[in-house]
């Protein structure tokens, strides 16, 4: 379909700008390249292939990030975030969201929302690796960060907020 082309673009850009974040200071073209190569791989059962916890968080980062790529900012965050929700979150052993909850907010009812939203409406995620299971769960926290549009990158995978 002629009308979709240009949009086949859009969702990788966003994902590789999304692991730039993790890099600062290189040239743009090296984040490029880098973002390419180290793409999330995942076993033919759908398990993740992380050796930590921080690799798995950064692998569930980059896939909520894909999965909601339309509320995603693919650059800098704002100097003063509108709102910051940080949210535990359960992973069992098959991926599933086990159970959620927001443990810091500003009260911006519409972030939160929008935070709790992308986190269930990306899983399933990537079979945890079992040497990262406690009694078949992994508990994570993480952090959405929202500039003033309402559009957020995961703290995770963010890219360096802008300094003023």
């Amino acid at each position: 379909m002629p009308g979709l082309a240009p949009l086949s673009f859009i969702f990788p850009l966003a994902f590789i700008l999304s692991l730039a974040g993790c890099s600062a200071g290189k040239p743009d073209h090296e984040l490029v390249k880098e973002a390419l190569e180290n793409k999330p791989v995942t076993t033919p059962q759908g398990g993740s292939t992380a050796d930590s916890v921080d690799e798995y968080k950064r692998e569930v980062g980059r896939r909520i990030q894909q999965v909601n790529s339309t509320k995603v900012y693919v650059v800098r965050p704002q100097a003063l975030l509108r709102s910051v929700i940080v949210m535990r979150f359960v992973i069992d052993a098959d991926g599933a969201l086990v159970r959620s909850e927001i443990v810091r907010t500003n009260h911006d009812k519409q972030t939160e929302a929008t935070a709790v939203a992308s986190l269930r409406g990306t899983a399933p995620f990537p079979k945890p690796p079992p040497a990262l299971l406690r009694a078949g769960k992994l508990e994570m926290s993480e952090s959405w960060l929202f500039n003033n549009d309402g559009k957020f990158q995961v703290r995770s995978v963010a890219l360096q907020q802008i300094d003023r």
